[in-house]
């Protein structure tokens, strides 16, 4: 059974993350029940925004054909796209990004992608063929490249890949080292993703909730990780799946059903039924 859901009003913005929330541990979606129930919320002029930490170009090929119908807060909040139009992109100032480049190439144990606008590359020599075809389930657009220092691109996020015990570590020794120049959050198993100061998924979807008139109480969010605790803190309805790590849990306002019980549906088919 769905969480309890709020009764007043339904919400005018919907955001939910992708890996381990709306996407089923197979990283597949239930397109099949979800479209008409994107149907029946964009009748009832509801925005439907994806909400993540992936790429971009990895995040519209789930929605084929018809992600022009929705908005995507990806990169963490560093990339904002309302259908087909640019909202926002947080670019990294040339000394933040030469900083970076630095201390990655000063950590050899900790791989990494530098992520642009356009696409995202891998400096030749730091990491395996196999590790760069993992990383093209969540960069769909990623390349190999001489040196990072040849990138011509608008950069907006570093993503760092450490050894997955030590993940909290690395977040709390990157956060001092760079000291303020990036924010270092995570959503666990040795993930990192540094992003400008102030930028994550809840000022992503502050920027489109401002754009179409929508209180931050007629937005309802999904997440499970924790770099999606700013989004469900800002959210009037924040749920955690239930499996979700605690930290989320003790943010949110409501827990609803595991991602590969498709959980965001049965909360989202209560608050928009079929006529």
């Amino acid at each position: 059974m769905p969480a309890d859901t709020p009764s007043a009003t339904r919400p005018r913005l919907v955001a939910v993350d992708m890996d381990g929330t709306f996407c089923h541990s197979d990283t597949t979606i239930n397109e099949a029940r979800f479209r008409p129930l994107l149907a029946r919320m964009q009748a009832a002029c509801c925005h439907f925004v994806v909400a993540s930490g992936n790429q971009y170009w990895q995040l519209r090929d789930f929605f084929p054909g018809y992600d022009e119908e929705l908005a995507f807060v990806a990169e963490n909040g560093a990339f904002v796209k309302d259908g087909s139009e640019m909202v926002f992109a947080g670019e990294i100032a040339p000394k933040a990004v030469r900083t970076t480049i630095d201390w990655i190439r000063s950590h050899s144990e900790a791989k990494s992608v530098m992520c642009g606008v356009e696409g995202a590359y891998v400096e030749r020599g730091s990491a395996t063929q196999q590790w760069i075809d993992v990383m093209r389930t969540w960069y769909h657009r990623i390349d190999w490249v001489e040196s990072f220092d040849d990138v011509d691109d608008e950069i907006i996020k570093f993503f760092i890949e450490v050894p997955a015990k030590e993940t909290d570590a690395y977040c709390q020794q990157i956060s001092s080292e760079l000291d303020g120049l990036m924010t270092p959050t995570t959503s666990g198993h040795g993930a990192i993703d540094l992003i400008v100061p102030g930028c994550h998924k809840a000022s992503g979807i502050e920027r489109l909730a401002q754009r179409w008139n929508v209180s931050p109480q007629e937005v309802i969010a999904f997440g499970d990780g924790g770099n999606d605790i700013e989004m469900l803190s800002y959210a009037g309805m924040g749920y955690a799946m239930e499996n979700a790590t605690d930290d989320v849990k003790a943010v949110a306002d409501a827990i609803c059903p595991s991602n590969d019980d498709e959980g965001v549906l049965q909360v989202l088919e209560s608050l928009f039924p079929e006529s």
